[in-house]
């Protein structure tokens, strides 16, 4: 496990308290769902609750414990193929715009999977400790910890396809804070460090540190918030190709895009949205949500001509926002805990890159290609999965995800 030895072992006590709240947490999420709710897959970038907790399991047990088990036996040999993601080195995996298909195994036999391996890689934890079995353990606490939100988007995406407007509630759902005076913060120049540095768990794509350049540039302390955005929209923003990417341009005519994802007008242009309270009308001084790259890259061309304060304004790199992040005191940010940020940097390898050794090898580094880094967290993050040095990463159309933006302008 050479290119994974920098993620320092926890104790064992700890370990085994990480894991064991991210457990319930994940089964926490479903308490208010019904079998059908938790069945249910609205799109192929979704997936069923049922199946998101399927899968988890499936990781500790495929990876963890068929690897440090004595007397290692499947639960069902069959769930190694349905329950697969991504994993081309594991075997073969169900197609994953038919995982609403799997009416078998149930929820109940689902969580009684979960509740059989949770047991055994207990026992692991307390009676075979090793440094492979510690890592491997934190990386599935935080790959759980990845599928919690994707439960809850793939949930609200789900309710949002019902006129019912059904509402799903949590204690991570927030309201918003007090918001400060907008002011651009001067960035940091020059050369700076970037990536992570120590050894707490983080995930490969978050290194090597390595040295970045920054030019001279501003940094907005606000995230762009729905009045802005309603601006945007009333001046015909959605309707102009002057502020869009060709390819953007193609995907608003062919999708019909007008507004973010969940907005929908009541009545005399008074916007509400969908989210998993239900449907209410927006929050206009809240960061917007639930937009995609393209639309993010056309509000700032039109803001940086129409929106007062915000000329040459532009998406920042995702160096100049860990570095602004990095020298930030908390107050009057959002950096965390709102929505996570566009950055107009493409998701490739850092310079010296290596994947993860084995099987884990295939979990972010196969995805380079295609795809645009967000920065920051959103209100549905699980606890402790955030950091500076994160780096989510998207396709420029998806926007089921709770995505907004933040600005940045040239000196």
């Amino acid at each position: 496990m050479p290119n994974n030895s920098s993620i320092a072992p926890l104790s064992a006590e700890i370990l085994l308290e990480q894991f064991i709240s991210s457990r319930k947490y994940s089964t926490h999420l479903i308490e208010g769902l019904s079998p059908e709710d938790c069945q249910s897959q609205s799109m192929e970038d979704a997936s069923p609750a049922k199946w998101h907790l399927a899968h988890v399991t499936w990781f500790y047990e495929v990876m963890v414990l068929q690897q440090f088990e004595m007397n290692f036996h499947f639960w069902n040999p069959a769930f190694t193929v349905l329950f697969n993601s991504y994993y081309n080195g594991i075997g073969e995996k169900h197609p994953r715009n038919q995982r609403g298909s799997l009416t078998r195994p149930s929820l109940i036999e689902v969580l009684e999977w979960r509740s059989n391996i949770e047991q055994r890689v207990i026992s692991l934890i307390k009676d075979n400790p090793s440094p492979n079995l510690n890592w491997l353990i934190q990386l599935g606490i935080h790959h759980e910890q990845q599928h919690q939100e994707l439960l809850l988007t793939d949930i609200q995406h789900l309710f949002s396809q019902s006129s019912l407007f059904p509402k799903y509630s949590i204690e991570k759902v927030n309201a918003s804070s007090h918001i400060a005076p907008m002011r651009w913060v001067e960035g940091i120049s020059g050369l700076v460090k970037v990536g992570y540095s120590g050894e707490q768990f983080h995930f490969d794509n978050e290194g090597p540190r390595h040295t970045s350049y920054l030019q001279p540039h501003y940094m907005s302390n606000q995230l762009i918030n729905n009045t802005q955005w309603i601006s945007f929209i009333e001046d015909g923003g959605y309707q102009n190709s002057k502020w869009w990417l060709d390819a953007g341009w193609a995907w608003i005519i062919s999708s019909q895009i007008q507004a973010p994802m969940y907005w929908n007008q009541i009545e005399n242009n008074h916007y509400h949205s969908f989210s998993l309270k239900g449907n209410h009308p927006i929050d206009l001084q809240g960061p917007v949500s639930n937009i995609s790259y393209f639309e993010a890259d056309a509000f700032t061309r039109w803001a940086s001509e129409n929106l007062e304060g915000f000329s040459k304004a532009r998406l920042p790199t995702e160096f100049e926002w860990e570095s602004f992040a990095e020298n930030q005191s908390i107050e009057s940010t959002d950096l965390f805990g709102k929505v996570w940020q566009w950055t107009s940097s493409n998701y490739s390898p850092y310079p010296g890159y290596q994947p993860w050794a084995g099987v884990a090898g295939e979990y972010n580094g196969k995805f380079m290609i295609n795809q645009m880094v967000l920065r920051g967290s959103s209100d549905l993050t699980s606890k402790g999965h955030s950091r500076l040095s994160y780096r989510n990463f998207f396709p420029t159309h998806v926007r089921w995800q709770k995505s907004g933006l933040r600005m940045a302008k040239d000196i």
